[in-house]
């Protein structure tokens, strides 16, 4: 229970007290208003002339320490009662006016507050403080010129002062007087002297203007922009305003601007939560926006030594480091994020994605099975599954997996089968022999995405190698090297459907082109060589091309090429 002190309390009977310097004296902050006059002496007050200034303040100092006590006493309407008789009988006093006033806005008596506030402005020394807010109540009541008439008059009185401006604009915004909205921030930018706070504010106004007014978008940004730099040279030393500052840089799509500052926050203040929190999110998102992996990367580990549960940092760890294609690295960081969060259901595809780039089959099986078991079967459960079976070499049950999850997306979500789903479904159907299906599914990848590079190489390839469609195989895959001329395998490709269409020396180029481009020895490369260079006569050149495919992989085939000719 709040206990007024003791002094208070007499005060109620004692006003004369409450002058004396009780703790329910009513506020009076510097406001910006000229000083009132001075109470007069005991000797003034006997003349006679006029209500004797001492008793009428006493009186107002009582009426707010009754106000204190009804309010603490949960009887509002007593309270405002003697707030409203303290304002009035103290009028220099424009804290108490200010305080009563709000209290009255508070309780829905927004005429109540007009009528305090016309009192208070009435006095020729009133403060721009108790214009703004005679403004704000005219505003409310839906007296749009008056507002606009009390917020300039608070801004003539006190130019440094935001409330004046900020009022102006949002009447004339709320009115959709863009034109006049946008002045008042114009105006609120001008006055030299203004702290950096005051032009952060002001460049936060002209923002939200140019995001709910497109026509004035682009003034208002540059505004924004130019209010912001203004601020930063006043180098400001509070972080609120330095975050601030560093937020309206990041909403203006200069994270140029805004990363230092935040970078700056982070080293002066390590040890505050708030700052590490709100700070290490926004540099995340501008690092990950601006494509640089690494400096995000170095954020969300540091968040991780503060917070070893943190489950999203873990998981959006886990996609740079598969986007980085560290996929071991991906896997770990995953499989931390499910553990601190099971139920982050993208969390287990990502996880069985990166499982099967770095060849663990089995272990993606395992990590879709509990996520079809938690989270029931899906597209993505049974897309995946087939790709990880495909990986495996368990291509019956890949196609199983393809079909269940075709069937799924076709009831559900037919925009789900798209290129990528059914050249997945294409090479299972390939591997495990059955090509009709697998040349209709390729033929679907293509009409979906007709610069679908490896599809139109691996349909080309499948042709070539049986020696089918040879014409339409070579421009599938001439199509495929255009799109990309240094890709090794569709290079091998093009040589081959030319050696197959009995161009051997037009195939030789792509063929070594081939070879000199792969990252790694292919031995399918060196046995195409080997039989393009034999069908050009060169038998010694071909026994070595197809002895280095031997040394890199056995193979009967090429070990019978090697063979020396029976003889009659």
């Amino acid at each position: 229970m709040v206990r007024l002190p003791k002094a208070c309390w007499s005060a109620v009977a004692l006003p004369l007290v409450l002058l004396a310097g009780c703790q329910g004296t009513p506020p009076r902050p510097d406001t910006g208003a000229q000083p009132g006059p001075t109470e007069p002496s005991h000797a003034e007050a006997r003349r006679g002339e006029g209500p004797p200034e001492i008793d009428r303040l006493a009186q107002a100092h009582a009426h707010y320490g009754t106000a204190l006590i009804h309010d603490l006493s949960g009887e509002p309407a007593a309270a405002l009662e003697h707030f409203q008789a303290a304002a009035l009988g103290d009028p220099q006093n424009a804290g108490l006016a200010l305080e009563a006033t709000r209290r009255f806005l508070q309780a829905n008596q927004p005429e109540s507050a007009l009528a305090l506030l016309t009192n208070a402005t009435a006095r020729p020394e009133a403060s721009g403080e108790l214009f703004a807010e005679l403004g704000a109540v005219y505003a409310q009541l839906g007296k749009t010129d008056s507002a606009i008439a009390a917020d300039k008059t608070a801004i003539r009185r006190s130019p440094h002062s935001l409330a004046g401006y900020r009022n102006l604009f949002a009447v004339c915004f709320q009115n959709k007087r863009y034109d006049e909205a946008q002045k008042a921030l114009d105006q609120a930018a001008k006055p030299s002297g203004t702290t950096a706070d005051f032009l952060v504010e002001v460049a936060r106004l002209y923002v939200g203007l140019g995001q709910q007014v497109t026509a004035k978008k682009e003034a208002a940004q540059a505004s924004a922009l130019a209010t912001l730099e203004r601020a930063a040279k006043l180098k400001p030393t509070d972080p609120d305003v330095r975050l601030k500052l560093a937020d309206g840089f990041n909403a203006l799509g200069h994270p140029e601007k805004a990363s230092p500052l935040y970078l700056d926050l982070l080293r002066e203040y390590p040890d505050s939560p708030l700052v590490r929190t709100a700070v290490r999110a926004k540099l995340i998102d501008i690092y990950m926006q601006g494509k640089d992996p690494s400096r995000a990367a170095e954020q969300l580990e540091a968040v991780v030594r503060d917070e070893p549960s943190n489950a999203l940092a873990y998981y959006l760890l886990g996609n740079l480091a598969y986007e980085g294609k560290k996929m071991d690295q991906a896997a770990d960081y995953l499989a931390k994020a499910i553990l601190f969060k099971p139920d982050l259901e993208p969390a287990y595809y990502d996880l069985a994605q990166a499982q099967i780039a770095s060849d663990h089959a089995a272990a993606a099986l395992e990590t879709l099975r509990k996520a079809r078991t938690k989270f029931g079967d899906s597209f993505v459960t049974e897309f995946l599954t087939g790709v990880a079976y495909r990986a495996d070499k368990q291509y019956a049950q890949a196609i199983q997996a393809f079909t269940a999850a075709e069937i799924i997306a076709q009831a559900t979500d037919p925009k789900r089968l798209n290129e990528f789903f059914y050249f997945q479904a294409a090479t299972a159907y390939e591997r495990k022999g059955e090509l009709p299906q697998a040349v209709q599914y390729l033929e679907k990848t293509i009409q979906l995405a007709p610069d679908f590079a490896e599809a139109l190489n691996y349909l080309g390839y499948l042709w070539a190698d049986r020696g089918e469609n040879l014409d339409r195989a070579r421009e599938l895959i001439e199509k495929a090297v255009k799109l990309e001329p240094k890709n090794a395998a569709y290079l091998d490709s093009l040589g081959w459907v030319l050696f197959k269409q009995g161009h051997p020396q037009e195939a030789l180029g792509y063929l070594q082109q081939a070879i000199a481009l792969s990252e790694e020895p292919d031995p399918t490369l060196f046995d195409h060589l080997g039989d393009t260079l034999a069908a050009l006569n060169q038998p010694n050149k071909a026994r070595e091309a197809w002895r280095r495919s031997l040394a890199l992989q056995p193979d009967e085939k090429i070990q019978r090429k090697l063979a020396p000719p029976a003889s009659k």
